[in-house]
């Protein structure tokens, strides 16, 4: 039996039941909301036109006994739609105000976070955080704390939801293994591009991170993110993966000379590999299998080592280049993930000032300051990151 689609309309109304009841949900691996308000009222208008917006597609998936809708594209439309109905916009904006007025009048630091709690997170935001405070409309509203939340009227009452319609795609995939399922899943998700949202790869390649949702923490953990290159206006934050894959072949080939080779104009596909070699624990040309970089399964250890030696060496959380980050992260991830191995807190003042210099160099080449990415470049930052780590670890 092949894979099959079905098609069809449901009233705004009816999404809207759909969400509130959580009878669709967000895949572990969806970005945020991202819209602006301008980008919700001309959707609105769009629909007060009765002009063409782009359907729903969503996904059945079996997960063990439980039967799941997935939304697969349209999590900003049904977002606009929902945050329409509440008269709601979550801003970003009056969100780190609000914050910061309240850490202005609060003298006692160790009650902020018992206060921030209390809000949504505007900045890590998707409708989720409205409909685990209620099912209807009265009591999300009743929930909500004063202050998070910007009141929007768009002037749409509710016979415009129960009179305005919204196509769906259904897909049902062939077959109930769950990994099949999520293979298949992921590739329609990174070949959607959500009404001209483009992805970022790494927003794109987190689908795969979910092939098997015990790693997914190990492609991205927490604590890494926190890290970010700031170059002009563009915060990245910092790319685990990228490292993980790079130093997987480094030990594989105990050496720099092959890494990425052959891969050099399509640096993106190099990872999806490294994910899949990971998730499969497959032999690979390139990278070395899961279980032969953690016998026991077990990488949590590693990354609390990690966790703890990244705060110990006091790394800053921003770097004004890829270049400075590699300096700082090959050689540290390199000695801590695939050997076990710890700073020497005595000479941390000694290595910080190595690895500075050698930023600092690099980013004196011309060439190198140009184009970071270039594999003779990105090689020799491996090279001496690791080659200063180790002389400075115990």
């Amino acid at each position: 039996m092949d894979n099959r689609v079905y098609y069809g309309q449901y009233s705004l109304s009816h999404w809207l039941d759909l969400i509130l009841k959580k009878n669709i949900i967000l895949p572990d691996y969806q970005r945020y909301f991202v819209w602006n308000q301008d980008k919700v009222i001309t959707l609105i208008d769009t629909f007060k036109k009765q002009e063409f917006v782009p359907p729903i597609t969503i996904g059945a998936f079996k997960d063990g006994d439980l039967n799941v809708n997935l939304i697969l594209d349209g999590q900003q439309r049904l977002t606009s739609i929902l945050l329409a109905y509440l008269k709601l916009y979550p801003d970003k904006k009056e969100f780190k105000s609000k914050i910061e007025s309240l850490r202005l009048a609060n003298e006692n630091d160790d009650d902020m976070d018992d206060i921030e709690e209390q809000f949504d997170d505007i900045l890590a935001w998707d409708f989720s955080n409205l409909t685990d405070k209620g099912k209807t409309r009265e009591e999300i509203l009743q929930n909500l704390v004063p202050g998070n939340y910007r009141a929007s009227d768009l002037n749409v009452d509710d016979e415009f939801f129960k009179k305005t319609f919204l196509g769906f795609s259904y897909l049902v995939p062939h077959g109930g293994d769950q990994l099949a399922q999520q293979r298949f899943y992921s590739s329609v998700f990174r070949n959607i591009n959500i009404q001209g949202e483009r992805l970022l790869p790494q927003e794109s390649r987190a689908s795969l991170y979910f092939l098997n949702k015990d790693l997914a923490a190990f492609f991205e953990p927490d604590f890494i993110t926190n890290y970010k290159v700031k170059n002009q206006s563009l915060d990245t934050s910092a790319d685990f993966v990228r490292f993980l894959s790079l130093l997987s072949q480094y030990a594989k080939d105990t050496g720099s000379g092959r890494v990425a080779r052959g891969y050099k104009l399509k640096m993106e596909k190099y990872y999806e590999d490294f994910v899949y070699s990971m998730v499969g624990d497959t032999a690979s040309h390139w990278f070395k299998p899961f279980s032969e970089l953690f016998p026991d399964r077990n990488y949590a250890p590693r990354f609390e080592q990690l966790k703890r030696n990244m705060e110990a060496l006091e790394i800053p959380m921003s770097f004004a280049s890829i270049i400075d980050m590699d300096v700082y992260f090959f050689g540290l991830i390199y000695k801590v993930v695939f050997g076990g191995r710890d700073i020497n807190p005595d000479r941390k003042g000694e290595l910080k000032a190595a690895l500075d210099d050698a930023a600092a160099g690099f980013r004196s080449d011309y060439g190198h300051r140009k184009a970071p990415a270039a594999l003779k470049y990105l090689r020799a930052r491996m090279d001496a990151s690791i080659g200063i780590f180790n002389t400075f670890m115990v």
